[in-house]
């Protein structure tokens, strides 16, 4: 009988730790014949735990911030996600409008005009003697080919633009649009400059784009002023009513932003998908909430931290966000 009560007394006191912290249950994944990527996404919702509910409180956040008339979204995008099959992805999110302000780095800008000049990355291997890919000239990220000869073809793209540019002062977001301008087929570079989206690449000199303007600068004049971008992007968060923050990887382009936000407008909402640490203090791994003791979240946002692989998550939360959105 002792042993009866003690369990009564055992369930009582759960059930009565679970009302007074208004916990809800763990419903498990139910995966359907014919579901949408959306009623997956809302299925990992209903589990709420773990990768699954990051995952889908990200979408949640995102469609909150995207749907916010008064909310300017700020994406920063690193790493190799042009190599890693994302490049409609992105030109997807810039022309539906999503996007109020792009800070990238050079290197997803040089992948993106290698794709728009018509040549492609290639299905490869990570176990590979690379000195024999060297030799056969591949350049490789992780399992993800590229011919090296893309860099004579964009020379002779690039040059003809810059001769032309030469002379004048130039932002590095004029600068990029001037060469969007001049790119014929869809890329992240084109719609940027169509639809005239601040873009911005505060390391542009750390790519082979950059090192296409060094080519071209030893012989002539190309004035291209990172401080002037600077300006700009402070002045779209500080002119903000609300702004949203979006970080697919971290590097230059998250802490960009980030300096954005703690010298205007502290962010409302935030997402960042991320593979990396937070113990050695770099901005890469930092949580979102980190951002708070620096002004640049504010302490009342909804915000989100994404463990996973962005190839991975970008295509499920993209997905997702177009049924709800479009």
């Amino acid at each position: 009988m002792a042993r009866v009560w003690a369990n009564f007394n055992n369930c009582f006191s759960l059930q009565w730790r679970m009302g007074k912290h208004n916990l809800r249950k763990i419903r498990p994944v139910t995966v359907r014949k014919g579901m949408t990527v959306n009623e997956l996404v809302l299925e990992m919702s209903r589990s709420g735990v773990m990768g699954a509910g990051s995952l889908a409180r990200s979408v949640d956040v995102l469609e909150a911030m995207i749907r916010d008339n008064d909310c300017r979204v700020f994406f920063g995008q690193a790493g190799a996600m042009v190599p890693g099959g994302m490049r409609n992805i992105i030109i997807d999110m810039l022309e539906l409008g999503w996007v109020d302000a792009f800070v990238t780095t050079g290197a997803t800008l040089t992948h993106d005009l290698v794709e728009a000049l018509g040549f492609s990355h290639f299905q490869g291997s990570a176990s590979v003697d690379d000195a024999k890919l060297h030799r056969e000239g591949w350049d490789r990220m992780y399992d993800s080919y590229m011919p090296n000869d893309v860099y004579g073809k964009m020379e002779d793209f690039l040059h003809p633009i810059m001769k032309a540019m030469a002379g004048k002062e130039w932002t590095i977001k004029g600068f990029l649009w001037e060469i969007g301008s001049s790119v014929k087929e869809r890329s992240i570079l084109k719609v940027c400059a169509n639809k005239q989206i601040p873009l911005f690449c505060p390391a542009i000199s750390d790519s082979g784009l950059g090192l296409q303007v060094w080519s071209f600068i030893q012989k002539r004049k190309l004035n291209v002023s990172a401080f002037d971008d600077l300006k700009e992007v402070l002045d779209i968060a500080w002119t903000s009513k609300r702004a949203g923050t979006f970080y697919v990887g971290g590097g230059v382009p998250k802490n960009y932003i980030q300096q954005a936000m703690q010298f205007s407008r502290e962010a409302s909402y935030a997402v960042q998908i991320t593979t990396d640490r937070p113990e050695p203090g770099g901005s890469s791994g930092a949580p979102l909430k980190e951002g708070i003791s620096w002004g640049k979240l504010d302490p009342k946002a909804s915000y989100v931290d994404l463990f996973c692989d962005a190839t991975i998550a970008l295509p499920i939360i993209h997905a997702s966000l177009k049924e709800r959105l479009l």
